[in-house]
């Protein structure tokens, strides 16, 4: 599965480049009966199985070796902390991450307290496995990781700085199918351009992210423009703004 997404576009340059080394353990490398079982039925009774801890405590530790104090272990799991652009920024400071995926009906709590480990989630759904969460997260910290990403091309994007999403982009033709790009993007006047993208960077923050707007970092004149905009919406059926 980590083929395909790990040796492509930015993740891949950043390895070919040596900015980042990435290695994908099979746990079953550190199971002991011929089986190679890494999951067992829940003790309580229940559906489902669970991810032993044996192998996985194991793995890490052999992996890792003088390495662990100073690795920071992750384990993706549906009820873990929100997975964010400011948790990206936390992990890329790592010098070292480790990413347990999980399976069935979870892992066994012993991991988390044994390793240290702290549970992650990217999203309020449940996934049929924690690779497809691991490669997320893989990629929205190496893309952060000094000398990957021109720092400029970063420091505007949604979720990054001030907390609000990003404004819109328009490049050639200057018409298509009767949309035509914003004058003011043609102007030349870069301190009216930029005021106009911070405008509209707060428009779709309130129209597709209010819930952002709480924690972004807005000017009092700012936070005057958000209310007359909310002022002007229209009401819905329950005749609430």
């Amino acid at each position: 599965m980590f083929e395909g997404p790990l040796d492509h576009s930015i993740v891949k340059r950043a390895r070919d480049a040596g900015a980042i080394e990435i290695a994908v353990h099979d746990i079953r490398a550190w199971t002991n009966d011929r089986h190679k079982t890494a999951d067992d039925t829940p003790y309580g009774g229940g559906a489902g199985m669970v991810m032993m801890a044996p192998p996985i405590v194991e793995g890490v530790e052999s992996i890792l070796g003088d390495d662990r104090p100073k690795a920071r272990i992750l384990i993706t799991a549906a009820s873990g902390r929100r997975f964010t652009q400011s948790m990206a920024h936390e992990l890329a400071d790592q010098k070292r991450l480790v990413i347990i995926c999980g399976h069935y009906e979870g892992i066994d709590a012993r991991v988390g307290a044994i390793l240290g480990a702290e549970e992650i989630s990217i999203g309020d759904y449940v996934l049929t496995g924690g690779e497809l969460a691991a490669m997320v997260v893989i990629d929205a910290v190496t893309r952060l990781i000094p000398g990957v990403i021109q720092a400029a091309s970063i420091e505007e994007e949604s979720h990054s700085g001030d907390g609000l999403v990003e404004y819109p982009h328009y490049t050639r033709p200057f018409s298509f199918r009767e949309h035509d790009v914003p004058d003011i993007l043609l102007s030349g006047h870069h301190a009216k351009i930029a005021a106009w993208r911070r405008e509209q960077a707060i428009r779709h923050t309130l129209e597709k992210r209010p819930d952002l707007l709480d924690r972004a970092e807005l000017t009092a004149k700012e936070l005057t423009f958000v209310e007359s905009l909310r002022s002007q919406s229209p009401e819905d059926e329950t005749g609430s703004a």
